[in-house]
């Protein structure tokens, strides 16, 4: 009787924790392909509901000499085979968001580097970057491909073909916030 009891407390916490982990935000990025109302469709197979909860906020392109020490940035980068770090993308935060370095979108060769600036100097590979986050710090060279912005509130106009978005979305489809950028022609 009681190994039955447990066996039922056991399942019922298994559910619990399975409806808990199903129901966490989906990541989505791609190009918006399709708008209809207040839906958007990304990469021809995503429908993803806009709703009066959604934050949207626009990557406004800024120049690199714009970033100053002490700014808090996010960087995108590409690991080398030498452990070196290449930024693919820098976004500039109005304020600290998740501090901290760690594998981006899964991969080994891409990382997220959430940090405060220290310095920026001109190295022989490009420009750099040394950003620190409590427990550590990163170099990272920022050569000229790549994108450089801040992050501003942005509007559902600012939705439209063409439109690179990297958002999350709840299990009902529900934008819960939505970054865009300038539409890629």
């Amino acid at each position: 009787m009681a190994s039955s009891r447990l066996s039922k407390v056991v399942l019922v916490f298994a559910l619990a924790a399975f409806g808990a982990v199903a129901q966490a935000p989906t990541r989505v990025r791609g190009i918006v392909t399709a708008l209809d109302g207040d839906m958007i469709t990304v990469d021809q197979k995503t429908h993803v509901h806009l709703g009066d909860k959604t934050e949207i906020v626009y990557t406004q392109p800024i120049a690199l000499s714009d970033i100053k020490a002490g700014d808090f940035l996010g960087v995108t980068s590409t690991k080398g085979p030498d452990g070196a770090l290449t930024a693919t993308e820098v976004r500039r935060f109005p304020k600290p968001l998740n501090p901290g370095h760690r594998p981006f979108d899964g991969r080994d060769d891409q990382t997220m580097t959430n940090a405060t600036v220290d310095a920026m100097v001109q190295a022989s590979s490009g420009r750099e970057l040394t950003l620190s986050y409590q427990g550590g710090s990163q170099k990272i060279v920022v050569p000229e491909s790549a994108a450089i912005s801040t992050l501003v509130p942005g509007t559902r106009a600012q939705l439209v073909r063409g439109a690179p978005v990297s958002l999350t979305m709840d299990a009902a489809g529900m934008a819960l916030r939505v970054q865009v950028g300038p539409p890629r022609l």
